[in-house]
């Protein structure tokens, strides 16, 4: 990773720009949460909610939580399970809440993730996803899931998810919406040779440019 991106826990602070800008993404099409969802959700599970730095300012921001297999949070509700927060994890404990069996899940769900305008189409929301995966792999998590919105699925294939069309979604997410998913492999460490030979003379050369030649920005609800 280039010394200009810094990917970090999402702080206290961070909030203002947090809904500013997804505000500017997602108010037009009437998928904005609104701050009180927003923050909801970074309570539910502060171990997996992610901002973006680059070259010192903020540059977007990842809210994902523990949640069940094929479902997802309703846009239009705020998470009702704050201060339940173990070790990074949500510990379940819904009390029979509609939609929300008991019980640890096995799934992390990428909610919400957005990259400020001028930063798009630099390949930096695979990179957060890549930081979210090997959180959710080191927590023993099996999958993740996340909702592909305004048509965005198609950009979510090349990195390992597969849609659910069978899932019903909240209506709050619109009609262009998917649920899709993905399994976790499990963590293998990497053989020292193999790491050496990767650094030799045979190595794939790698542009200057961290930003250059990737997808650009993928949006879920």
């Amino acid at each position: 990773m280039s010394d200009d991106i810094r990917i970090r826990r999402l702080a206290a602070g961070d909030w203002d720009d947090v809904v500013a800008l997804e505000e500017r993404a997602y108010a037009a099409s009437g998928l904005s949460e609104g701050r009180a969802a927003l923050e909801s959700r970074g309570r539910a599970s502060p171990g997996s909610c992610f901002a973006l730095e680059y070259r010192g300012r903020f540059g977007g921001y990842l809210l994902a939580l523990p949640y069940p297999l094929f479902r997802c949070p309703d846009l239009s509700l705020a998470e009702a399970s704050d201060g339940l927060e173990s070790s990074g994890d949500l510990a379940e404990a819904s009390g029979g809440l509609p939609g929300r069996p008991t019980g640890r899940p096995t799934n992390m769900h990428a909610h919400d993730l957005v990259i400020s305008e001028e930063l798009r189409g630099r390949g930096l929301a695979p990179l957060m996803l890549g930081r979210l995966a090997e959180t959710a792999r080191a927590r023993g998590y099996a999958t993740i899931s996340l909702v592909a919105v305004r048509g965005s699925e198609v950009l979510w294939a090349p990195l390992g998810y597969r849609p659910d069309p069978e899932v019903a979604l909240p209506e709050s997410y619109g009609d262009r919406a998917l649920y899709m998913s993905m399994a976790l492999s499990p963590l293998k460490p990497v053989p020292t040779t193999t790491v050496a030979a990767s650094a030799g003379a045979g190595a794939i050369a790698h542009t200057n440019d961290p930003l250059a030649g990737s997808p650009p920005r993928v949006e879920v609800g």
